[in-house]
């Protein structure tokens, strides 16, 4: 259980550090406040590849980067229980887009990419070879999130003085320069051969340029008005659709027949869509991501945290697997902790069969196994104070009770685990469906179809792979942001998808008033500023 007390003392501790240090720069973290080697050390060293990969554990957790790409949207919301998840504020002012200079989890994710940066500049100016284009790529991922973020990009070369201030490139010229680095890197990186998905590849770029060709128009956009309107260029939108054909080519890569095989437990084999993703057993775990919504009282017990907006539920059909679904048929239940945690008393038909929920979403009478103990008999389970655990879809930042708000269980962990945190799911930055959507888009946005397809037909395809038989009709933007939002969700692109479509300061249940335009950048964090003289705080705040 996550509650005011238990954060206080974490707050407590990096305020403190945060306070010192805004007095100074740090000799250590040097002008952009990042790692730096020491200045006695001269020339820096060049880092292991596999060590600039672990910069990507980051972005993999309910705390920082996933928090500003997704409480900041419609899709995911922190409410206050009592004492519980208040957290001075943090989630509440992300989803009402409150927040300031100060906010700690935009301090502390500018300070994560800016670190990322400056290893995967060492990676990509000090490496050679394969090596080199995969710093090359890992680079320009992170340059990626930093003007989608932030509006700019620090940039300085590796060899130049520890103390020496980087330059900051404006999110319009960033995307050029990421976009002419990810090109350049293509020739030396390996094809996607399905077993080498948690590094860079010829399609995990690829698919990184549609991304960054796609939101060409949202960067270019005058940084005195960065919510719009954007005029998206037919050239840029040709050049999804060619990006996304190249990935298309690849015949080991295909929209999942199922699509819980691309998140649960076995996704880093089964998944036949997860071109780039961090591995479980690359040093992260994502049992958050089950536990953020799960109640004290599940088996496995959850925090009782985040939840999900009715209005967002309500957009998928009753159908949808991706709204619901017990896992069974193609789930293996192996490898787990069986003498540890399951009573083997259990017939192995489904995931919703051992622990009583199911992938997806859950909403109304929480049901799960007798005493906690995975394989014990189901029954309908009570909240704290005894009373029937009946999850409701009413939900606010402010005052809620330990029931209210729609859970989302998007990454089912092995249930024969008696620690969540050793699941091996692998988190996916970039996925098949996401590529064909993409090139959906393009197609809406006036880019020339190829391979015979349309819009529709390219929605059509993944729907019919999620247990959904009727056409989606006449495709406009509207229908294509809510279906990348029905397949996307919880994956870290929410907030880029709906600051694209023009709709992100829009009010929705939880946030009356529509926030102002310049809400669509992050402001820099005051101390950043305070430590590079070349930063300009973004327009508004």
């Amino acid at each position: 259980m996550k509650t005011i007390s238990k954060f206080f003392t974490g707050i407590v501790i990096v305020s403190s550090v945060l306070f010192a240090e805004s007095c100074k720069i740090n000799p250590e973290l040097g002008a952009n406040n990042v790692e730096l080697p020491p200045p006695t050390d001269g020339a820096p060293a060049a880092p292991a590849i596999g060590a600039v990969y672990s910069r990507l554990n980051d972005l993999v957790g309910q705390y920082g980067y996933q928090a500003l790409q997704e409480h900041s949207s419609d899709e995911l919301l922190g409410p206050t229980r009592g004492t519980d998840w208040d957290d001075f504020g943090t989630w509440r002012r992300l989803h009402l887009h409150t927040w300031g200079p100060d906010h700690n989890q935009i301090n502390d994710v500018w300070n994560q990419i800016n670190g990322s940066l400056f290893q995967t500049t060492l990676a990509a100016e000090l490496l050679s070879g394969q090596a080199k284009a995969e710093g090359q790529f890992l680079r320009s991922f992170f340059r990626l999130l930093s003007a989608d973020l932030y509006g700019v990009v620090q940039s300085r070369s590796a060899t130049a003085p520890a103390r020496a201030i980087p330059n900051v490139l404006p999110r319009a010229a960033a995307i050029d320069s990421i976009i002419a680095e990810l090109e350049s890197a293509v020739a030396g990186l390996p094809a996607f051969n399905g077993t080498n998905r948690n590094v860079a590849t010829k399609e995990a770029a690829w698919a990184l340029l549609a991304k960054c060709y796609l939101n060409k128009a949202v960067y270019k956009a005058n940084p005195s008005s960065p919510a719009g309107p954007y005029s998206f260029a037919a050239a840029d939108m040709n050049k999804v659709i060619q990006y996304c054909d190249l990935v298309d080519a690849n015949p080991l890569l295909d929209v999942d027949t199922y699509y819980w095989d691309n998140f649960s437990w076995v996704n880093s084999t089964a998944s036949s869509e997860n071109i780039f993703v961090r591995r479980n057993a690359d040093g992260i775990n994502i049992q958050w991501a089950y536990r953020m919504g799960a109640h004290y009282n599940q088996a496995p017990g959850g925090w009782n945290g985040f939840t999900t907006l009715s209005n967002f539920y309500n957009s998928f059909d009753s159908s949808d697997i991706r709204k619901r679904d017990t896992l069974a048929g193609n789930i293996t239940f192996s490898g787990g902790d069986a003498s540890v945690y399951y009573t083997g008393s259990a017939s192995l038909t489904s995931y919703n069969r051992l622990t009583g929920i199911n992938a997806g979403f859950i909403l109304g009478q929480v049901r799960g196994p007798k005493n906690q103990k995975i394989g014990n008999q189901l029954v309908d389970l009570k909240d704290r104070s005894g009373n029937p655990l009946i999850i409701t879809t009413t939900v606010s930042p402010f005052f809620n009770n330990e029931v209210s708000g729609i859970r989302i269980n998007k990454f089912p962990f092995n249930p024969l685990l008696s620690d969540p945190g050793s699941s091996p799911n692998d988190f996916p930055f970039l996925r098949f469906a996401d590529v064909r959507l993409m090139k959906a888009e393009a197609i809406l946005r006036g880019g020339t179809a190829t391979l015979g397809e349309t819009a529709a037909s390219i929605v059509d395809g993944i729907r019919a792979r999620r247990g959904i038989s009727a056409s989606i009709g006449t495709m406009d933007l509207i229908k294509m942001l809510a279906e990348r939002g029905r397949e996307m969700y919880l994956e870290g692109w929410r907030r880029n998808d709906l600051i694209r479509f023009g709709v992100f300061n829009e009010p929705d249940q939880a946030r009356t008033n529509k926030s102002d335009g310049y809400k669509v950048v992050y402001p820099i964090p005051t101390i950043a500023l305070s430590s590079n003289p070349n930063l300009k705080q973004n327009f508004g705040y």
